[in-house]
């Protein structure tokens, strides 16, 4: 994922659990600063609104801070609950505080979800628990500025209605890729697999921001839309 003139550093602060690359070190610390300072301005908006980080549901936005705001309107736009993009659109905000400090390359890993802007391509790994195809198999991100999300009703420590395996998103940032994920997710649940599958990626593309969607589900994977070039990785890098 990296280059030699990259710099890479593990980020961890409470359910944060980061991955920052960029191509300035100054970049780091101003990422690790921006998360730092959200997730603070989050917390207090959740004290001060605690049905914010219970619902399931959307919930009205009358005034707090920006990390706040854009989990409300992900939320509104694809039905779950704000808490559904908390990871996603902290890797947004960071990954925007980079490049306002003039980095080129500017990737945020926050617990699987990924927000990435770059010069240059960038390989994922595709993670879903003990799957087969879990860390054996990736996506070549060539196009940036993109958000990426995978849900799970299987392996996900996050709560979901569905029993997919794993559920990607790419879409125009994390946040939202996050929020989709996890509706999607939770569609993916009966028997007849194709047809399970066919309406969880046309949800996905029914939203506006989304560019593509790949599903695994008892073994069985659909893809639909721009889904990144699929890649074998090294799981030892």
């Amino acid at each position: 994922m990296t280059k030699d003139d990259l710099f890479k550093r593990a980020f961890r602060l409470k359910e944060s659990n980061c991955t920052i690359i960029a191509d300035r070190e100054a970049g780091i610390e101003t990422a690790i600063l921006s998360i730092q300072n959200n997730l603070a301005l989050l917390e207090e908006h959740i004290r001060q609104n605690p049905i914010f980080l219970h619902s399931f549901e959307p919930v009205r936005f009358e005034d707090g801070p920006e990390v706040a705001r854009l989990m409300v309107e992900a939320s509104e736009m694809t039905g779950v609950g704000p808490m559904a993009a908390v990871a996603g659109v902290l890797a947004d905000l960071a990954v925007k505080d980079m490049m306002a400090v003039g980095c080129r390359v500017a990737v945020v890993e926050n617990g699987g979800e990924v927000y990435a802007f770059s010069n240059q391509p960038i390989d994922i790994a595709f993670v879903a628990g003990d799957e087969p195809l879990s860390r054996e198999m990736g996506f070549r991100l060539k196009q940036f500025p993109v958000g990426i999300a995978t849900s799970s009703g299987r392996f996900s420590h996050a709560f979901s209605f569905g029993d997919a395996d794993a559920v990607t998103i790419f879409a125009v940032n994390a946040g939202l890729a996050d929020a989709v994920a996890t509706a999607v997710a939770n569609v993916i649940i009966g028997d007849d697999i194709t047809k399970v599958i066919k309406h969880g990626m046309e949800k996905a593309l029914s939203i506006n921001g989304v560019s593509g969607v790949f599903i695994l589900y008892h073994g069985i994977v659909g893809k639909a839309g721009q889904v990144p070039k699929l890649i074998k990785v090294n799981p030892q890098k």
